[in-house]
């Protein structure tokens, strides 16, 4: 079986051997190869996870992981566009029962086994698409709807893993996602403005009295403390709102959803605590209260 060759779809996806795949557990294994060396916390996320889970979990993740560095690590935008098109036509190609790719190999199986339509796939797609011309958010409507497809399908993927397709689970879900996703942005503020993107929507910067000289200058001025306070609130409403879920899918996966939106909430706190300045340190987690919270979700939060 041929795999896609490396320089067919980008400088950036050394992950592709010309040789041939051995086997479906050879196309496992590398997604798993690829998944620990780009998520830290997939080791330990997935302790809380059935082990039967775990390799399609890794294949899920290897088919966006791959597809978000064709996306942002391609300087190049018709490369980058390109790249993806080929993407996506493996990924026509894994429905139509004839993967080539190794990633597609075993996620072809994963779909196969859970059913899982081709939707959320091609709307990660269509967000990365959107990276490759970030032109920032006019709205906070406009920001939700590129969660809606940048996080939200990773969530729906999960849950198929587990039998659930009904909506009310999906929404709970959406909620968790875009809430840490958001938290992310606001998170790494600084970080994504020195690579030219800009997350915070412009209308709410306005609202606030907020400029882009300001944000230049990296002004951290009452105006931006409150605007920073505000799109942390909403935040965290998304994240109590979506909280149920965890009840919702029974232990190990609740467990899952709590440890998640836990360390999320927990970043939103760290923001408050430094007075939202993120551009003298991006505000983090230290090791002593991430494996506080790890304690907490698995003695006090697994029902």
């Amino acid at each position: 079986m041929g795999a896609l060759s490396t320089a067919a779809v980008s400088p950036h996806a050394a992950i592709v051997s010309d040789g041939p795949l051995r086997s479906v557990g050879d196309a496992f294994t590398e997604c798993e190869r690829i998944t620990r060396a780009h998520y830290e916390n997939f080791t330990l996320g997935s302790r809380l996870l059935p082990r039967r889970l775990r390799c399609h979990i890794a294949a899920i993740y290897a088919f966006a992981r791959t597809a978000d560095d064709f996306a942002d690590e391609e300087p190049d935008r018709e490369r980058a566009l390109r790249a993806l098109d080929v993407w996506e036509a493996e990924l026509e190609a894994c429905y139509a029962g004839t993967p080539r790719h190794p990633i597609f190999v075993a996620l072809a199986e994963t779909i196969r086994e859970f059913a899982i339509p081709i939707e959320p796939f091609r709307r990660l797609l269509t967000a990365f698409r959107t990276d490759t011309q970030f032109r920032g958010f006019a709205t906070f409507d406009e920001l939700l709807h590129y969660c809606a497809h940048s996080a939200n399908p990773v969530g729906h993927l999960i849950l198929y893993l587990f039998g659930h397709r009904d909506a009310g689970r999906q929404a709970r879900a959406d909620d968790i996602c875009t809430a840490l996703q958001l938290t992310n942005f606001w998170q790494d503020l600084a970080v994504d403005l020195a690579r030219g993107r800009l997350y915070l929507p412009r209308e709410d910067m306005t609202r606030f009295g907020y400029t882009t000289d300001d944000l230049g200058r990296h002004t951290t001025t009452p105006a931006f403390r409150a605007l920073m306070a505000f799109e942390c609130a909403r935040t965290r409403e998304l994240f109590i709102r979506g909280l149920p879920l965890a009840t919702m899918l029974g232990r190990g996966p609740g467990r899952e959803v709590r440890l998640f939106a836990g360390g999320g909430l927990a970043i939103l706190d760290r923001l408050h605590a430094v007075n939202y300045d993120v551009f003298r340190a991006r505000p983090t987690l230290s090791r002593w209260a991430k494996a506080a919270l790890v304690a907490r979700t698995l003695l006090g939060g697994g029902e």
